[in-house]
């Protein structure tokens, strides 16, 4: 097993991540809802919750509403998670790279690029599937165009590694482009793999989520590299 514990580019980052802390504190207390739920009234309260503010692509395709306004799913999705793991992972991924991505963009930039990757991903895995009754949760989409924009902006940036071999377990450094793309192309294996039979492997991950959030980030990442390098010019003039 392997997991992320740091990140090292030749700009170092400048600022607190106020923005990416922010973030991880609201899906930490959402979490924490959800094991209250759990606890006082079972699973069948958190599976209610889950329904009622996670993204249900058929409710969605339809627009029927559950309990809030299905228009606003798409937001409340992204600080719901369903599991420990589940959170632990999507955390720990945007502490890693979130606090560099939003020392660049900048903490306004940084919020609207987020949510838009989230909303992104959240698109694509509805037309992924648009019939589903299946509740989608998660901030894994919108972490997924941070894992983008990282690449773009820092592509010689380096990950520190952290490989859990019992007695043997080291941490190792990866450049972050080989990181990252190892990802998404597992991601996107997946995702082809999910539109053939359901399987228990297939089956309840949002991979094309994923997919989209990646790709949506990559673009929107690109377009923000493009605006600065049209602006570098004029301030070279002045």
């Amino acid at each position: 097993m392997f997991v992320p514990v740091g990140t090292e580019q030749l700009i170092p980052r400048r600022r607190f991540p106020v923005v990416t802390v922010a973030l991880v504190a609201l899906n930490c207390l959402v979490f924490l809802w959800e094991l209250f739920l759990t606890y006082t009234g079972g699973q069948e309260v958190l599976g209610s919750f889950i329904t009622a503010f996670g993204v249900v692509p058929g409710a969605v395709t339809s627009g029927q509403d559950i309990v809030i306004p299905y228009f606003l799913t798409p937001l409340t999705s992204m600080f719901v998670h369903g599991s420990l793991i589940h959170i632990m992972f999507n955390m720990v991924y945007l502490l890693v790279f979130g606090g560099n991505v939003e020392d660049r963009l900048g903490r306004g930039r940084y919020l609207a690029f987020y949510l838009l990757s989230g909303l992104i991903s959240v698109g694509v895995q509805v037309a992924s599937n648009p019939a589903s009754q299946i509740p989608s949760v998660g901030a894994s989409g919108a972490i997924a165009g941070v894992l983008a924009a990282y690449v773009v902006l820092f592509p010689s940036g380096l990950v520190r590694m952290f490989i859990f071999m019992g007695p043997l377990s080291r941490v190792r450094r990866v450049p972050a482009l080989g990181f990252i793309g190892i990802w998404f192309l597992t991601q996107f294996y997946s995702g082809v793999a999910s539109l053939g039979v359901r399987t228990a492997e297939t089956g309840g991950v949002a991979y094309w989520a994923h997919i989209g959030g990646f790709l949506g980030g990559l673009a929107l990442a690109f377009a923000y590299a493009q605006l600065l390098e049209h602006r570098s010019p004029r301030q070279v003039q002045r």
